[in-house]
């Protein structure tokens, strides 16, 4: 089958690798490059097993602050926007309990199967990408943080997760980094299994593949809509040509929905901008573990000799300036959490909108008014290398059914596809 695989970003490169080895002839197309995008600089951390959606019934409580504070590291910025308002009014009819529960569950079982297919990835062609599995810490900072945290560890826990709760001296032992935070932490999650890699390095290792096995790249392109004709889709428009393929996948990220609203369908998918920084790592001072500071919302990686510390979400459009005092803040929680660690200096700023659904569960699969052969693959939020490589295998086996049967995304009600 000749499919055309929309998005060069971790999520459209694994989904591309995937078909190639099933035996498809397959097109990946892209304004930009390899891992431009969301996938460019993102946290580097692999959450195989903490995997709790943004979408928690706690947030209600921080409501008034993500709303009204400048330093929130999870902001609301109201814009004339009708998706944004949708989303966010989705976004928090999904702030339940039980909405919460079914979408770790439903995260889990993806996460075990994108790490699955990574592994056998690394194994098979020794990637290049700074890949590390030394485990992860969360931190909290108060009891009460810490209590929630332990109910979440434990519904983790019952779905098969390898996860301990343990004290600030039990976080110390396990990355001594920490000490001169030791008085800020009530107390942390550690997740041993939990590992780390450089997403713009694995993105580049699978375009060298992709090409060297045949598949064709077409690259500075960008795409305008989608020919439909019997109810298929036949073809895909972008600014130099027209791409016919058998089947489409949809992996653009959070551009993803506004190709739906080309075709009247609406995706529920809208942009979480996120920021970066990276510093060269100074020895025992930089951490080795992964490290989630969960009251300032910033991950800590470490990727070969360089500390890629990341954070914060906005729902703020398409918007990617890189405001400074958003750096400052990273800037300013490394120099907390792990002082001495980096060359404060020479820190890389970055930004990226990460693809998100108010559930925080991925739309996958084909949407239920559109075409049968034109498949989603976004909506991953934060967790998009994570979950990139077992999205693939579904997609994959979806187009290996079809046209013979049809599939709703990864939740199973459809309402997210839904108008």
């Amino acid at each position: 089958m000749r499919v055309c695989v929309l998005g060069a970003g971790i999520v459209g490169l694994a989904t591309a690798w995937q078909l190639l080895q099933e035996g498809h002839d397959v097109t990946v197309v892209d304004r930009a490059g390899a891992g431009a995008g969301a996938s460019g600089a993102n946290g580097a951390q692999l959450s195989y097993a903490y995997v709790q959606p943004l979408a928690d019934p706690g947030i209600w409580a921080q409501l008034p602050r993500l709303l009204l504070a400048k330093d929130s590291p999870l902001a609301l910025r109201p814009q004339w926007d009708v998706d944004q308002w949708r989303w966010g009014i989705r976004f928090l009819a999904a702030c339940r309990t039980e909405v919460s529960q079914r979408g770790t569950t439903q995260l889990l079982a993806l996460a075990a199967e994108s790490r699955s297919a990574f592994d056998a990835l690394r194994a098979a062609h020794h990637l290049d990408c700074d890949f590390s599995a030394t485990g992860k810490l969360v931190l909290y900072a108060d009891e009460r943080s810490f209590a929630a945290a332990r109910r979440q560890l434990a519904l983790q826990q019952s779905l098969g997760t390898q996860q301990t709760a343990v004290s600030a001296a039990e976080a110390l032992a396990i990355e001594p980094a920490l000490q001169h935070h030791r008085s800020r932490i009530a107390g942390a999650i550690h997740t041993p299994g939990e590992c780390a890699a450089d997403c713009y390095k694995v993105c580049q290792a699978l375009l060298r593949l992709l090409q060297a096995n045949g598949a064709r790249t077409v690259f500075s392109a960008n795409v305008s809509g989608v020919v439909v004709r019997a109810g298929r889709a036949v073809a895909v428009e972008t600014d130099t040509d027209a791409i016919d393929a058998d089947a489409f996948v949809v992996a653009l990220g959070s551009a993803s929905s506004r190709l739906a609203r080309s075709l009247g369908l609406y995706l529920p998918v809208y942009p979480l901008k996120g920021y970066s920084i990276t510093l060269p790592a100074s020895g025992t001072a930089a951490p080795r573990v992964n490290v989630t500071d969960a009251a300032r919302k910033v991950v800590f990686a470490r990727i070969g000799q360089r500390l890629r510390v990341a954070g914060m979400a906005e729902l703020a459009g398409d918007d990617l300036s890189i405001p400074s005092a958003r750096i400052g803040s990273l800037v300013a929680a490394a120099q907390s959490v792990f002082p001495g660690c980096a060359d404060f200096s020479r820190y890389e700023p970055w930004a990226g909108l990460r693809p998100a659904t108010p559930d925080g569960v991925p739309v996958i699969g084909p949407h239920a008014r559109g075409p049968a052969n034109l498949l989603f693959n976004t909506g991953h939020g934060a967790l998009g290398f994570t979950l990139a490589f077992g999205s693939a295998r579904r997609v994959a086996r979806m187009l290996a059914a079809q046209p013979h049967a049809r599939f709703s995304p990864v939740a199973p009600a459809p309402a997210p596809c839904s108008v």
